[in-house]
């Protein structure tokens, strides 16, 4: 069964709360390849595990691919970063 945004989202959530922030930007490039839409979950959910492992730059340049891309930032994707 292939997986699909919400199995990945799923996923990027739990590497967000296990402060595993390179395994969520790996997923992310993963989705990107393998063309799984990603959503504002899939954004704020990477973006907090950045945040986490203290990788600011990077949670910020996930913002700005995020707007770049179109897809909608919450109030969540800002308290994230």
């Amino acid at each position: 069964i292939p997986a699909d945004t919400i199995t990945y989202n799923a996923v990027i959530s739990a590497c967000e709360k296990g402060g595993q922030w390179q395994r969520a930007l790996h997923l992310m490039e993963h989705m990107r390849r393998t063309q799984v839409p990603m959503n504002t979950i899939s954004y704020s959910a990477a973006i907090s595990a950045c945040h986490k492992g203290g990788q600011w730059q990077m949670a910020l340049r996930l913002i700005e691919e995020m707007e770049h891309a179109g897809v909608p930032a919450n109030t969540i994707t800002y308290s994230a970063a």
